[in-house]
Formats: structure tokens, sequence, C-alpha cells
């Protein structure tokens, strides 16, 4: 007999950190949380169980711009967030020595910047012309196109002191201390009516159908649901063991596995903070370089396949200097990969129990506010869970396979043949045939926005096109009069980008002054 669904009044999100607690208060303001849905009403009873014998790493963390309409959905204001989270701006990601070996003749870095390539209303698509010889020569298609590298060059912030909140001249997204963030969000969500119990899992049972029936904790006891989120991170103590839905590894197309993470501090209390990701890559793997107000986040990610730790500690202690003797690295085993279902029957996966695909681009953030608001506007209130979660989990699967060509991208278009990792990583065999199929089509014509299907896509049309060529791919495309009809007025735009970056400089404050303006106006709203 089949069984009738009934009402979905109570949510519990097992596991903490951002996961867990961005979740809750996306949830919690979508939603509605109340301490008695059975009261009647549309609201349900949010709660959250979290072990305090479970750490959380606070190493940097890099988001993509996606995170400011999540900030500004959930009621967090940006100086709030500035000040509690160590946080700094993030206007892109600058890429070193990815082309070619260090000291080899050619560009030595790229940019892959957030802001959009500058159009006008009605005015020419700038790419094709770039790829013409519009633009200035020798100028990259991220400088060409955009105001941002300069002016993150100069160590510029992307917005005035006077911008509204999560608005500015120019995109950008943040660099933060992810224990702190956390800590945020959990004070943040339990304002918002989100109810928190410390207690350690011990074991999950199942019910007659197999769904998830009961939490059972070692301080709080049986805990029960109708909808469960997993968020117990690498461990998918719900999605994983209790279930056993099927983790997919791709090892086979992303190699890295391991990560060395170290807290440095400036020099100087007054050192320029870098508003990007500098990634540096290295015999094995790539380094992370991430600016906090206080600190540098430094971490080396490598393959434990191409070289061992003890070496990968020595490049990373290379990278640093003498500013890392005394500090010792903390490890990660990454678990890279990602399960094609993420919800099943009652238990949804959210973060890292759910996939992981490697820092690189800052996809992990991205994709725990791509579930939540799935999850909140899928929301199956009469309990039919069926067709949402056959929903959630089409998307969920698609954004991962494009995530991973859009970070595959990155390794196999090297030009490096100095060691194994960057050899091994051109080789078609570990590019996955979506990523082929686009670069065989791209050799002849630039990347087009109908390439790509943007409800399914993290990444814009423009973040593919940076990298594509910051990683200096040869675009033969077919080009005459009547093809590109608009070439003097696009170099004419291109001169334009050019001279309308000296006047940001002049507009925009260096990126440690607008951060201390925020710290000193959250400073006054506290007081």
């Amino acid at each position: 007999m089949k069984t009738i669904p009934t009402p979905v009044k109570n949510i519990l999100i097992v596991g903490g950190g951002t996961a867990g607690w961005l979740t809750a208060a996306f949830l919690a303001r979508t939603l509605g949380a109340d301490a008695d849905p059975g009261a009647g009403g549309d609201s349900v009873r949010i709660t959250l169980v979290e072990s305090k014998e479970i750490g959380i790493i606070g190493v940097g963390e890099g988001t993509f711009p996606s995170i400011r309409g999540t900030l500004a959905a959930i009621g967090i204001d940006e100086a709030r967030f500035i000040r509690e989270c160590n946080a700094t701006f993030k206007q892109g990601i600058k890429f070193t020595d990815w082309v070619r070996p260090p000291g080899t003749p050619g560009n030595d870095h790229y940019f892959h910047p957030f802001s959009l390539p500058s159009q006008r209303p009605g005015g020419p698509e700038l790419l094709p012309y770039w790829l013409q010889g519009a633009a200035p020569a020798g100028v990259g298609f991220a400088a060409a196109a955009t105001m941002q590298k300069r002016v993150a060059d100069a160590a510029h912030a992307p917005k005035r002191f006077n911008d509204a909140d999560f608005m500015g001249p120019l995109n950008y997204a943040y660099h933060f201390d992810a224990g702190k963030f956390a800590a945020l969000l959990s004070t943040h969500a339990q304002s918002l009516g989100v109810r928190h119990v410390l207690a350690t899992v011990e074991r999950v049972s199942l019910d007659e159908q197999g769904a998830i029936g009961a939490v059972h904790t070692k301080e709080a006891g049986e805990l029960t649901a109708d909808l469960y989120i997993d968020c117990t991170g690498f461990r998918a103590a719900l999605i994983g063991d209790a279930l056993g839905t099927p983790f997919r590894n791709i090892n086979d197309t992303l190699f890295v596995d391991r990560a060395l993470a170290m807290q440095v501090p400036y020099d100087t209390a007054d050192a320029p903070i870098p508003s990007y990701t500098i990634a540096t890559a290295h015999e094995a793997g790539w380094t992370w370089d991430i600016g906090l107000h206080q600190r540098r986040g430094i971490g080396y990610v490598y393959s434990s396949r191409h070289t061992d730790d003890a070496r990968a500690e020595q490049v990373l202690r290379a990278y640093i200097g003498e500013a890392s003797d005394g500090l010792n690295p903390r490890q990660l085993k990454l678990n890279v990969g990602y399960r094609e279902q993420h919800w099943v029957k009652n238990c949804v996966a959210v973060g890292l129990s759910g996939g992981f695909l490697e820092p690189l681009e800052s996809s992990g953030i991205g994709l725990i506010e791509t579930a939540a608001y799935l999850v909140s506007y899928l929301f199956p209130h009469d309990g039919d869970m069926a067709p949402v979660a056959k929903v959630f989990n089409e998307m969920m699967k698609a954004r991962y396979e494009r995530i991973v060509d859009f970070v595959k991208l990155h390794y196999c278009l090297t030009q490096r043949r100095d060691h194994a990792f960057w050899t091994d990583n051109t080789d078609p065999a570990s590019i996955p045939a979506s990523l082929r199929d686009k670069l065989a089509m791209w050799r002849r014509r630039a990347p087009h926005r109908m390439d790509f299907v943007v409800d399914l896509e993290m990444y814009p049309p423009s973040s593919w096109q940076y990298v594509l060529y910051g990683m200096e791919y040869p675009t033969a495309q077919y080009a005459n009069a009547s093809t590109l009809p608009r070439f003097d007025e696009a170099r004419r735009e291109f001169q334009m980008i050019e001279q309308m970056s000296q006047r940001a400089l002049a507009d925009l404050p260096t990126h440690r002054a607008l951060i201390d303006h925020f710290l000193q106006r959250g400073e006054r709203k506290t007081a």
C-alpha cells in the first residue's frame, strides 16, 4: 500500500560549519522558522544538531560573487560580516606560472576578474574583436575588456566608502576566516528562530521504507524530523553511511587530493592586502594565497600520486619564506568527487557530504548556496518528496559536471612539461568528453553565451573566456568584414576602458583603507 505523504513541518540539519548554518539561516529566512509549527501556519521548525567535539577548519576561504546576494537575502549587513569574519574583498584570481614553467619567456601570469567584459548598451561583444587585434598589442583579454585587473594590481578596492552594502562599480566577492564565518552564521540563524542542539551523533536508524527514521545522539537522545539535511562533511553520516548513496570519485580528471595550510602573519600592520586570490602553480599542484585583514591564509594543494607529503611541505615553506619558520601546517585529505544523487528519500546532502571539487575557483560555498536555494524554492511542503528530489538531483549533478569541466580547463591547456603532474593533466584521457567538445568548437570560434545553460552554470561565459585566453588557447576564428563589422567601434571601446581605468584608480580607495573604513563603521554601529 502506498504511503500517504505527510506535510513537512520539522527539519533537522545534522552538522554545523558553513554548510549547516548557511542552510539553516537561508531556510529560516525564506520558509520562516517556528518553535511550534504544529500550532498552524506555513512555517517549519528548524533544528541544527552539531557536536562540540568536531572543530571547524579556520583557514582562509574564498567565495564567488553570488555570496553577496546570499548575505543580503539572509539579512547580514556587509560591515558586520567584514568585522566579525576577518574578511576582505576579492576581485578575482591571479594565476601565476600556470601557462609555462617559471623563468620561461612569455607572460608569467593571467587574471580571472569578476567583472564582465565592458559592454555599453548596444555596444559590440568585445571578445571576437580582441581575437582579431582591435585591442592594444600584447594586452590580455581580461586587462583589455575590464578595468578590474588594473585596479586590483594597484591594490585598490572594488567599491568606494559611500557605496551601499553589496554594491560597487566593480564586481566582487570576499575572502574570510571560515571558522569565524560559521560562528556568525550560527548566531544569526538562531536569531531567526533556528533551534541549536549541541550533541554528538552516535548512529542513524532507518524506517520501514528505508528512509531516515531517527538520529541518535549521545547527549540529547533520539531526534526525529520530516526532512533531514546532511551537513556532516566528508563523513556523510546520513547520505553515505546510513543510506549508502554512491560517491563518484573523479581523481582521474582532477588529480589533487591533499592540502597543507598555514596561517601567516603580515610583515607589518599596514602591509597592502591583495584584493584577489593568488594561485601559483608548482611541481605537483598549486598554492593559494589569501589576504585577510589580520593575516594571510596560505596552502598547497597537491596530488599524492605526483609527490609526497614531505616534499609538499618543502614547497609550501619555500613559497612562504622565513615567515613559515615556527609554523606547523595542517594537513587535509581531500575526497574529490560528488554524489549523483544528493536528495534520497527524506535526506538531502549539502556541502562536503554531497561533493568536493578542490578549491581552485571557490566552488565549495557556491555549491552550498545553490543547494540551500534549491531546498528552499523546491521545498515539499506537502511531503511529496519524489518529484522534488528528481529535479534537485538533476540540477545539482549538472552543476557539478560543469564545474569539473571549468576547473579542468585551467589544467589541460598548460604548456608546462617540466613535471609529470602537468604533463598528465594534458592527457586527453583525463579530459571529460564534454570539455573536449567545447575546446574543439572554440578552435574556430570564440565561446558564446549560447554554449552555456545559465541555470546550470556556476561560472558565467566571461569566466570561461578569461581562463581560456589567459591560458593562451589558439582560436583561429573565421572572420571578415561582414562577420566583424564594428571593428573601429570595438577599438575605441578598448581605448575607453583603458582611460576609465585611470579614473577608477583615482576614485577608488586602497583595499586596506576600505577595510579599515568598514571596521570603523562596524565599531560605530556597535557603540
